[in-house]
């Protein structure tokens, strides 16, 4: 095998989101769901065997016992696959900030579980490596697959796998994320979800909206899609603040960007705002129109980021040590 790889893999936005895990263990959802990932934002991951315990860094600091254990949880199951019983060594480093709703703990084990499949000499496509990502978090199985991809509930750990959507090439997305720094809580939503009046509601209504959401994909028309995942947005939020916890993710600042946005489109630009579970807000628009998205978005004295359809994760040849 090769003892060493490395991946990048870039985080993702939720179109369709998940909200909710049926099982907790192997990460299953309740329902199927859809994102695209965004590039240039990666996470660049080397992974080595053949040390004599496992140890992992994530952005220059040593990871605590609680991360190692979800790092494991991809790690162990590809290492029972090579049949391999020795201890690995992780260096993770992102170039966009973590834990304020950018997807980064998506790209992170996307990139986790393509290079240790690599390092370990697995021969496996992108959609059998995206069952050991979803093990660390579940928007990691979409990371692996990359550009619009689709998570499939499935019945178990076997068939609860990411496929990539095709879509034309002239589809015209580009995306503003607007960064609202404040730490998110997304295991603790997930398993507030049950609490909340609406869920069921919501586990009708999404088979139809997802097959919306992948005609308007296949179609290309980014405006649909951007329609689309505003509702969606709206509806999961919804149900995460009337959970028992009462859980509010949005900060002032989030809710200056859903107005800006929607004053924007009053005055004829083609822009709608996307949240998962966190603060920081995507703004979906095209070529023509991200210039003053960018600027409108500037003008409130926030970080916008550019960014346009990520691909899939990846090996690479520059690792981090």
């Amino acid at each position: 095998m090769n003892t060493k790889a490395t991946a990048i893999a870039y985080p993702i936005q939720g179109l369709i989101k998940y909200h909710g895990l049926r099982d907790e263990r192997f990460r299953l959802p309740f329902h199927d769901s859809i994102s695209v990932c965004t590039a240039p934002i990666h996470t660049r991951t080397t992974v080595e065997f053949g040390h004599d315990s496992d140890a992992a860094r994530i952005d220059g600091k040593d990871v605590l016992e609680r991360d190692m254990e979800r790092i494991r949880d991809v790690i162990d199951p590809l290492r029972e696959e090579a049949g391999v019983r020795t201890g690995m060594r992780m260096e993770s480093r992102s170039d966009f900030p973590s834990n304020i709703g950018l997807g980064a703990s998506a790209s992170g084990f996307a990139a986790l579980a393509v290079a240790a499949a690599g390092a370990l000499g697995l021969d496996m496509s992108l959609e059998e490596i995206s069952r050991f990502a979803r093990r660390g978090a579940g928007s990691a199985a979409r990371a692996v697959t990359g550009g619009f991809s689709r998570w499939y509930a499935g019945t178990g750990d076997e068939d609860s796998i990411s496929r990539s959507i095709p879509y034309p090439e002239d589809l015209d997305l580009q995306m503003v994320a607007a960064l609202v720094p404040a730490h998110k809580f997304t295991d603790v939503a997930h398993k507030e979800v049950l609490t909340s009046p609406f869920f069921k509601a919501r586990l009708e209504y999404v088979p139809g909206v997802l097959e919306k959401m992948e005609r308007a994909i296949r179609a290309g028309d980014g405006d649909e899609i951007g329609r689309l995942a505003e509702a969606d947005t709206l509806l999961l939020h919804g149900i995460t603040m009337t959970g028992s916890d009462s859980m509010i993710l949005w900060r002032p600042d989030t809710v200056r960007v859903i107005l800006e946005v929607q004053a924007m489109r009053r005055e004829g630009l083609r822009c709608y705002f996307s949240i998962d579970t966190g603060a920081t807000v995507y703004v979906n628009t095209n070529r023509d129109d991200l210039p003053e998205v960018m600027r409108r978005i500037a003008g409130l004295g926030l970080e916008a980021v550019s960014c346009s359809v990520g691909g899939e994760a990846r090996l690479v040849p520059d690792h981090l040590f």
